[in-house]
């Protein structure tokens, strides 16, 4: 961010100079470049954050490992003074203007939040198991990001979640239902989102139920999770393709949410490939799933990949792992190994040739708008 920022002051200056813009019109973009790099999380505020971290699990760990030496009054003090110093001390300096660091602080105090949580639970006898922890951790978070209108916060929270579909989704709570919790969880954080400003989170959010409706299908029926998720990415890539305005002011994605419904298109077409695969046999079901795969990333590409290069590559990827299922289920049976290696090096360079086609014709038209 801070180069696009750079850049694109430079290119301000330049407009000015060239009088396509005036002092005023300069002034109040420069001015909204400003506000909006520090708004953005810099490389510098990522590294203030990671040694935030390292901070309070440092300290988390001179308590746990100190545990039996501590006074019990004096070990709840000194968790209780890491959260509220790091809260207080965050919002202080964010007044002063120093958002990095006031971020950082506020990362510290929650992940000693969530290590209190186990250590005075451990202390007292507390009933409780480790999901119902990571939930009230996650709720904590969650509070503190809407109180003190933290992004980062923000993103934290959706980890915290995340961490617990992963757990439970594979079983490790010995859970005798599925996690399907999550679905409000992720609706709450959508929402804290907006009034966070936390773009990054609202990613995260729709990256994390897709990988819920992969546990759902992997638990429950295949094809009844999967065909949904396929005709509903359609709707969003479509609706986000041809209403791009109304739909990025709703759901404030950047113009990513194409990217989001071809990701959801090709996994659940994948979901819906693995069931009906069949080694021995050409099924029918599994071609005409194969024929929808392709006719969709040829879609994809035509209606949006000139807009979005990230767009592109997720679809030359679902190209590539298209050709890939679409020759282990119909022809492995027929070639040796060195046969497969042969194949398998065709089909690459048929990747990359229609990979660079497309480049080509993608950057054409600039090109020529340049030249003109």
């Amino acid at each position: 961010m801070a180069g696009y920022s750079t850049r694109v002051r430079s290119d301000i200056a330049r407009w000015q100079q060239a009088g396509l813009i005036d002092a005023s019109t300069a002034d109040i973009l420069a001015r909204d470049v400003e506000a909006n790099t520090r708004n953005s999380l810099s490389f510098g505020s990522i590294l203030a954050m990671m040694a935030a971290l390292l901070f309070g699990a440092a300290i988390l760990i001179f308590v746990a490992s100190n545990w039996d030496a501590i006074p019990r009054l004096a070990r709840v003090v000194a968790l209780f003074a890491v959260i509220l110093g790091g809260y207080v001390g965050g919002a202080v300096l964010k007044t002063r203007g120093h958002a990095a660091v006031c971020e950082a602080l506020w990362i510290v105090a929650a992940a000693a939040f969530g290590g209190s949580i186990a250590l005075i639970g451990q202390m007292y006898h507390l009933s409780g198991d480790e999901a119902s922890a990571l939930i009230t951790w996650g709720a904590g978070t969650a509070l503190a990001a809407v109180a003190l209108r933290s992004n980062p916060l923000t993103v934290a929270a959706v980890a915290i979640a995340d961490a617990w579909l992963f757990l439970k989704g594979f079983d490790y709570f010995n859970r005798s239902a599925f996690p399907h919790a999550f679905v409000a969880m992720a609706a709450v954080l959508f929402a804290v989102s907006f009034w966070t400003r936390s773009q990054a989170a609202r990613h995260l959010i729709l990256l994390s139920l897709l990988f819920y409706l992969v546990l759902l299908a992997m638990d429950h029926a295949t094809l009844p999770v999967a065909i949904p998720l396929v005709v509903v990415s359609v709707v969003l890539f479509a609706t986000a393709v041809f209403a791009p305005e109304p739909v990025d002011r709703t759901v404030q994605l950047g113009g990513r949410l194409p990217l989001h419904a071809l990701l959801g298109f090709l996994t659940g077409l994948a979901i819906i490939q693995f069931e009906l695969a069949d080694e021995s046999t050409y099924n029918s079901g599994f071609a005409i799933a194969s024929v929808v795969a392709l006719a969709g990333i040829v879609a994809a590409i035509v209606l949006a990949g000139r807009e979005s290069r990230g767009l592109r590559w997720l679809a030359y990827l679902g190209f590539a792992f298209e050709l890939a299922i679409i020759y282990v289920v119909t022809l492995q049976s027929m070639l040796d190994t060195a046969g497969f290696f042969l194949s398998a090096a065709v089909l690459l360079g048929i990747v990359a040739l229609i990979i660079i086609r497309v480049e080509k014709r993608m950057k054409a038209p600039v090109a020529r708008g340049a030249v003109a």
